[in-house]
């Protein structure tokens, strides 16, 4: 498919700004790639690099409009007007490109507050196949990647895990599904739960009375919270969650609620190992006394969680290595490296 390309200044808004605020990575993509189904020409903009510190993590990304509409972040907010404004000169142009703030950067009138430096790379999308494809695979609750060749001005699509960083002279940006919380509970409690989660990004999943917990439900980005003031009715639901690879299992009730519940699973065949997969009692600090401080503890906890857990992950894969940016990270934007054929592709 050929490049779209903002071939009139005319057409551009005023000045760049944001269509709608937000830092989820579905929300971006989707974004991108149904301006490009309507016609727009559109940037993917991906921080690459951090030279000291920086408010984004590697592979924070937004995606700018030909008409100065953008989404998301890779920054503070404090940048990504200036960011917009050049992504729209690389869709004129038709042309990857990167752009480098805050330390080490030409632009002296754009500091960054942390007083780092970022480097960004300024992808002009050829069509939405790849997005689509990592935006399909999130919703299956797959893992997902696409790599950027910045030489070539290629991005593919990969299914799988990852971690975001460089390969060599291509960037990887690795997609995890939305977290989910399985949630079940009293009413008050749970729905304070709920509404907290929501907020923070989470997609809730309330099990009802009497229902059980089914395996497809349990993947690696759930985390199953148990708000109950009866350990018969957790059981089964912790049989189930305890034979899962969900990232986080949460219990309510004391510390001699808990030596309970664990007696009555090692009576239902647990070990101690798996039993030490159960935070209890559940939130980060104790004796919440009240629905809304529950809801904030038990969120906080599944966020330290979820990050302790990304962190295991880089550090025990071994199938997971990235380096950082490469010395000569000009030559990786280098058009002159670029192959005659510059494609949006897919790979199997």
């Amino acid at each position: 498919m050929a490049t779209r390309i903002a071939t009139s200044p005319k057409t551009l808004a005023p000045e760049p700004s944001a269509a709608f605020l937000s830092d989820d990575a579905i929300d971006i993509l989707a974004f991108a790639a149904d301006a490009i189904e309507r016609g727009h020409a559109v940037a993917l903009v991906t921080l690459v690099d951090i030279r000291g510190g920086a408010a984004r993590a590697i592979g924070a990304q937004m995606a700018v409009r030909d008409d100065g509409l953008y989404c998301g972040f890779v920054s503070g907010g404090c940048t990504e007007a200036a960011v917009a404004a050049d992504a729209v000169v690389a869709l004129q142009k038709g042309i990857d490109r990167k752009l480098r703030l805050g330390e080490g950067s030409p632009f002296f009138d754009i500091v960054l507050p942390c007083g780092g430096g970022i480097t960004l790379a300024i992808h002009v999308l050829r069509d939405a196949t790849a997005l689509r494809h990592v935006l399909a695979a999130l919703h299956r609750r797959a893992p997902a990647r696409l790599r950027y060749h910045p030489g070539r001005q290629a991005l593919l699509f990969e299914p799988g895990e990852g971690v975001s960083g460089w390969e060599g002279e291509e960037f990887v940006r690795a997609y995890r599904p939305r977290q989910r919380m399985l949630l079940a509970g009293t009413p008050l409690e749970a729905g304070a739960v709920a509404r907290v989660a929501e907020v923070s990004g989470y997609d809730v999943v309330k099990v009802e009375r009497g229902q059980t917990l089914s395996q497809d439900q349990l993947d690696a980005d759930t985390a199953v919270v148990l708000l109950f003031h009866d350990i018969d009715r957790e059981l089964p639901l912790l049989d189930a969650a305890l034979a899962s690879s969900a990232f986080y299992i949460g219990a309510l009730g004391s510390r001699r609620t808990h030596a309970k519940r664990c007696e009555a699973l090692r009576k239902r065949g647990h070990g101690e190992t798996t039993l030490a997969r159960i935070k209890a009692p559940i939130g980060i600090f104790d004796k919440a006394t009240d629905a809304n401080s529950l809801a904030l503890s038990v969120v906080a906890d599944l966020a330290r969680a979820r990050l302790l857990d990304m962190k295991c992950k880089v550090q025990t894969d071994p199938m997971i290595t990235r380096t950082l940016a490469p010395k000569d990270i000009n030559k990786s934007f280098d058009p002159m490296h670029a192959s005659e054929h510059i494609t949006s592709a897919v790979v199997d």
